[in-house]
């Protein structure tokens, strides 16, 4: 298969041709030969790169807070973040620009902030007449798996730009046509589409190495996992920052390993496993505090339902640790008040996911209008 990247070079970059481009990127831009899409672009013929612009985590995804702007060694072209002063690009920032290209790998996750940065800066290419280019990209998850809640209308910010599914099995350029379209953003959007990948493909399949898109999604299990773990963070739960195997281990100073290994063996989430696990974070949250918690193992990734093992741990963390885990501070991620009502009555997990049919079945029904890709 080939992606955005790949299907521009092809092109001789026939559609930028003739323009001056910011590129929006980071260290997953790069192409089928592990070039990056930045030298790529600055030695295109017919087109000139003028400038860069870096989301969350820096250009080289290395940063795990502000990021400043600074200058890319190997060019000498600024580097704007959009992840610092603003999380927008600036009319100063897009001065000399006629066309912003957009190559980054998404998570495939709502809260993932790759996906805000993206809808900002079209937002502003929009009000500045400048041409919008996406180079799209697989949704690493897969693109026919939706699940979770819908965000709820009035938590709309940065970690949540479109009342849409914590997963919704869409890429950035299908994403980017329904920003464009629903969110009426009006840019003059066009989407390089890859060649050869099928929505029922995880990332795993398509022969593509995994460049990780911020520093603790390191691996493909990490970013399987990743949508139902991180939520427990706003609950005073270690994710694993700061170990080797961040979102594949959770836990905390208070919480006994084996008791809940086993309660949560006992709801037989799909998919995977529960397991014991003691560690002690290098940096994070309970820096240098030993913890208590599980380790995951997916034993099934074509049954692992993120957001039902989520739901499962955190109404088990409930059910056991009432005082230590405060449910209601997952609303910050998870973005629906009524699922966390429900949980907070108790109702089981099983039956909150059920609840959530009809608005993804609406969901499916949008969402099919921006697809650009085969599901076989």
């Amino acid at each position: 298969m080939k992606t955005g990247i790949d299907v521009l070079e092809e092109e001789k970059f026939a559609p930028l041709r003739g323009k001056h481009v910011g590129l929006i990127t980071n260290q997953t831009g790069a192409d089928a030969a592990g070039r990056r899409t930045i030298d790529i672009l600055a030695h295109a013929r017919g087109a000139r790169l003028v400038a860069i612009f870096s989301p969350e985590h820096g250009l080289g995804g290395r940063e795990d807070a502000r990021v400043s702007s600074t200058t890319d060694p190997a060019i000498g072209l600024p580097v704007f973040s959009l992840y610092g002063e603003t999380r927008r690009p600036t009319p100063e920032m897009l001065k000399g620009i006629d066309a912003i290209v957009f190559d980054i790998q998404d998570a495939g996750v709502r809260f993932y902030t790759f996906i805000t940065t993206m809808a900002y800066a079209m937002e502003e290419a929009a009000k500045t007449h400048i041409s919008f280019y996406v180079l799209d990209r697989p949704d690493p998850l897969d693109g026919e798996t939706i699940e979770g809640p819908m965000l709820d209308r009035d938590r709309l910010s940065f970690v949540g730009y479109f009342p849409m599914p914590v997963r919704y099995a869409m890429t950035m350029g299908e994403l980017a046509q329904m920003f464009n379209d629903e969110n009426k953003i009006g840019a003059d959007l066009h989407v390089i589409a890859m060649k050869g990948w099928r929505r029922s493909e995880r990332y795993a399949a398509t022969g593509l190495a995994w460049i990780p898109p911020s520093p603790n999604l390191r691996t493909l299990n990490a970013t399987l996992l990743y949508p139902g773990i991180e939520i427990l963070q706003a609950e005073g739960i270690s994710v694993g920052r700061g170990t080797p195997t961040p979102f594949e281990i959770f836990g905390a100073p208070w919480i006994d390993a084996e008791k809940l290994a086993a309660e949560l063996n006992r709801s037989n989430v799909a998919g995977v496993r529960f397991a014991p696990a003691h560690f002690t974070p290098a940096s994070g949250i309970y820096q240098a505090q030993s913890c208590g918690g599980v380790s995951l193992t997916i034993a099934d990734p074509g049954a692992l339902r993120s957001m039902t093992m989520g739901l499962e741990i955190a109404s088990t963390l409930t059910k056991m640790y009432p005082e230590e885990f405060h449910l209601e501070k997952i609303i910050e991620l998870l973005g629906s008040a009524s699922t966390v009502a429900r949980l907070q009555k108790g109702d089981s997990p099983a039956a909150i996911v059920a609840s959530w049919a009809g608005d993804l079945a609406a969901f499916r029904k949008m969402r099919d209008n921006y697809l650009l890709y085969p599901a076989k």
